[in-house]
């Protein structure tokens, strides 16, 4: 017997509707594991940032880390989320930013809300690895207390504020300016970088570190290969990160500005970013850290423009990023006596400048959805942005902090190790030596 009209239009319906359901899942599903695999970055940061420290700061180094990351979850889904939705065009609030409001349907379960769940999730690893740049750079020196505060006033207010102007479909400095930034280098790393820079000028060098006629002393991690490891892992996370960056649709993937892109060409540029970071910093220092670094350095150098580089391209501009960041760094540590004890600032805020910079040479005249095309003084003004958005709040907080003695342990508790007085357990128990039980200094020391 035929199918009637009515009938076959019915079954249409029914297809289409499936379809829809299955495209809605998928999408569900590609940022679920995007989510999960970001949380290795924290692991890598835990890892390297332990290692970098020595033996007698290891567990304070790495338990700052794991505070950080539980106290953005809520802060962020009780503002940074909202924060997000509100701001694009600036200091004015958008229509609809009540969805992002902690009282609103769409943030809890809701069977006809499939997507704020997510990308909440996905924005809160955003945050989170946010204020992991910022941790490693302060090791040795900053009280717990203080520096859960400039983490949570980092991940969940500062940076987010710099997605919403300039990581978002309708944020005004795409549409102003021309901002493109796919990967994230402005709102994160820049951010984030020149953040770091604000706290480390108030917090100070670690006791040690500089003599009194200026010259530097080296201060070792008692274990870089437990640092090698971390950061390698903090590589593996990024795909996940990059992934976060695109978004997925029934009809191909875009990117956060809803242009079309593929995860091929993020598949391509991200390696050649990777290993061009990687050779040209172990170039220029043949250190491992520094090396394994540059693939940090790598990935955020080509980040901006990662949806239409080249990838020889990307593999060039990521191999000048890891032989200019490792110069900056030095810089910083020799001439202006800024103790950034794992190079962040270098890594993060000035590579994500370059990187911003790279693709307003190399991608200028690629059109955005909204706004002017992409242009290299829009590059350059959008990058000022971020660096005055990282830096003040960074510079103004740490400073109330250290007036108020929140900011830096005490020398006492500096020379003894802040493993003894934050932490109520040892890294290493069986390494005692009987000779130094009774000293304030570590045999690390």
């Amino acid at each position: 017997m035929n199918e009637t009209t009515p009938d076959i239009e019915a079954k249409i319906a029914a297809l289409e509707a499936a379809l829809g359901t299955v495209n809605t899942m998928n999408s569900e599903i590609f940022y679920w594991w995007c989510t999960a695999l970001m949380l290795a970055i924290h692991a890598g940061f835990l890892a390297y940032e332990m290692g970098a420290s020595r033996s007698k700061n290891a567990l304070a180094s790495g338990i700052k880390n794991l505070l950080a990351f539980a106290f953005i979850v809520p802060t962020f889904y009780y503002v940074g989320w909202w924060i997000y939705l509100a701001f694009p065009a600036g200091l004015t609030i958008a229509e609809g930013s009540s969805a992002g409001l902690p009282w609103s349907a769409n943030m809890g379960p809701n069977l006809t809300d499939q997507a704020s769940g997510i990308f909440y999730a996905a924005f809160t690893l955003f945050a989170a690895t946010t204020a992991s740049i910022m941790s490693g750079s302060v090791i040795e020196r900053i009280r717990m207390s203080g520096f859960t505060i400039l983490a949570v006033c980092l991940g969940s207010v500062v940076w987010i504020l710099g997605a919403s102007w300039g990581w978002h479909p309708s944020g005004w400095l795409t549409t102003t300016w021309g901002l493109h930034d796919v990967g994230a280098a402005g709102c994160v790393h820049t951010v984030a970088g020149f953040f770091t820079l604000g706290v480390l000028i108030n917090l100070g060098p670690r006791m040690g570190r500089y003599n009194a006629d200026g010259s530097l002393n080296e201060i070792p991690g008692h274990n870089m290969p437990m640092s090698l490891i971390g950061l390698m892992l903090i590589v593996m996370g990024f795909f996940g990160f990059l992934g976060g960056c695109i978004i997925y649709t029934a009809d191909g993937w875009l990117t956060i500005y809803n242009t079309p892109v593929t995860l091929s060409a993020f598949a391509f540029n991200t390696l050649m970013g990777v290993a061009g970071g990687m050779i040209g910093a172990y170039l220029m220092t043949r250190d491992p850290f520094w090396m394994m670094s540059g693939a940090l350095v790598g990935v955020i150098s080509s980040a901006p423009a990662l949806d239409v580089y080249y990838p020889g391209l990307a593999f060039l501009i990521s191999f000048l990023g890891g032989i200019i960041a490792p110069k900056v760094n030095d810089y910083l540590v020799m001439k202006l006596k800024i103790d950034d004890a794992v190079g962040a600032v270098a890594v993060h805020g000035v590579t994500g400048v370059y990187g911003l910079i790279m693709a307003g040479i190399f991608a200028s005249g690629y059109a955005n959805i909204e706004g002017p095309q992409i242009n290299l003084m829009g590059q350059i003004m959008s990058a000022a942005v971020f660096v005055v958005l990282g830096f003040v709040p960074g510079f103004g907080l740490s400073y109330l902090l250290k007036m108020f003695g929140l900011l830096r342990v005490g020398q006492g508790v500096e020379l003894a190790g802040l493993d003894r007085v934050e932490i109520p357990a040892k890294a290493y128990p069986e390494a005692a030596v009987p000779a130094f039980e009774l000293s304030p200094v570590s045999p690390a020391e």
